[in-house]
């Protein structure tokens, strides 16, 4: 029996059915003699499932397996597609997340002793409290960079002589851009690795050239969910891959219109299960995210990372785009700053709309590249500099108008 097997059985044992949700979806369940057929057994679980299971036992839903007083974890969800869920962890699922968390810095070359800044306020998403404090269980030195300017994070950056930076990949460019222009080029500050995590980009190519390349470190990406935990780090070998913790979740690939599993190479959506999260458990949970799978050894690895959301794709005059190409190109330019996207759904024919900060000329080759990318006249207007929405987290640049 696979050890995969083994766990989802122990699962299953340990939260039926003291687990009010999954004992209503699930009724008796297991054990099972192969991962094959856990996977025809047991239904998706999906958010609107969850965010209605909130709405009808509020504040916390059902999905906790244990009396509410044993937890002592609260974190919620961003809420950019609704309103945020709420997730409670008692101390073992803390202990596990933060065994991935820990799994994810090895994973990124971090070792006991270095220094790690953090240049974000703590909100109440997992991720933020969770990778803070797994890089202090394991000997990190960590350094909490909320509640300043982006000027004088850099500053402290310096003295604090951190090593690794970890923040959201549009963050990791804007303090590239206050670096610049405050005279305090982030390449002299001894950066050795940028951890990006919060949304695509670590995993886009020219992204990441872009980052490496003001700050000359390395990148590896992240990805994670408050709801599922920590999932991913970037393959030391090869930048281009996602590697999952095989030990904490069984993944799988599903194309999103029919739910069934997609072959090695083809793009579908990723399910996920988490093994050890036995407060507040996820079975087959449909992440949204869209993702490429591809052998690689004993990990469950992702080609380019997370590629989009399923939910976030647009079609423009019957080509398909998503906010991850549309990033891809607007960083192949030099100079680029902020931009924004906006998608006017109100004719029968909807426009796509850019505007970006820039010299005039890089707007004219940015218009160019996304002409030559997608066979599309998508018009460019150039911002003036410094009108555009910064972001620390989670950018925020896709503005649809129905």
């Amino acid at each position: 029996m696979s050890t995969q097997l083994t766990q989802l059985n122990e699962l299953l044992a340990a939260i039926l059915p003291a687990n009010r949700f999954y004992a209503a979806k699930l009724g008796e369940c297991g054990p099972f003699e192969s991962l094959e057929e856990f996977s025809r057994s047991v239904p998706f679980t999906t958010k609107d499932e969850l965010a209605a299971d909130h709405e009808a036992h509020p504040p916390y839903g059902t999905t906790h397996s244990f009396p509410l007083e044993t937890y002592h974890r609260y974190h919620q969800t961003s809420g950019t597609r609704g309103k945020p869920l709420i997730w409670l962890d008692d101390a073992d699922n803390w202990t596990w997340i933060l065994d991935n968390w820990e799994w994810v810095w090895r994973g990124a070359g971090v070792n006991p002793g270095d220094t790690a800044f953090f240049p974000f306020s703590f909100g109440p998403f997992l991720g933020f409290w969770a990778g803070f404090e797994a890089a202090t269980r394991m000997g990190v030195r960590a350094v909490p960079g909320g509640g300043l300017s982006s000027e004088d994070r850099l500053h402290l950056l310096k003295r604090s002589q951190s090593t690794i930076l970890c923040c959201t990949p549009t963050y990791a460019l804007r303090l590239a851009e206050v670096g610049e222009k405050t005279g305090m080029p982030v390449n002299s500050l001894g950066v050795e690795k940028v951890i990006t995590c919060g949304e695509p980009g670590g995993s886009i190519p020219e992204v990441r050239a872009r980052i490496e390349a003001a700050w000359h470190a390395r990148v590896y990406d992240h990805h994670g969910m408050t709801e599922i935990g920590p999932v991913s780090v970037s393959s030391e070998s090869d930048p281009d891959l996602l590697l999952l913790r095989h030990e904490s979740y069984f993944c799988e690939v599903i194309d999103p219109d029919t739910g069934q599993p997609v072959a090695a190479g083809e793009t579908g959506e990723l399910v996920l299960t988490t093994l050890g999260r036995h407060g507040s458990p996820l079975l087959r949970y449909r992440t949204g995210d869209l993702v490429k799978p591809v052998p690689h050894g004993e990990h469950f690895a992702l080609e380019g990372g997370v590629l989009a959301r399923c939910d976030d794709m647009v079609v423009i005059r019957g080509i398909n785009i998503h906010p991850s190409a549309i990033d891809a190109v607007v960083r192949s330019v030099e100079r680029i700053g902020e931009y924004q996207v906006e998608v006017d759904q109100r004719t029968a024919l909807p426009e796509l709309r850019i505007s970006a900060e820039g010299p005039e000329k890089t707007i004219t080759e940015l218009q160019q590249r996304l002409r030559s990318t997608f066979s599309l006249r998508i018009p460019v207007t150039l911002a003036p500099a410094g009108s555009l929405p910064t972001f620390e987290v989670k950018a925020k640049r896709w503005t649809i108008i129905k």
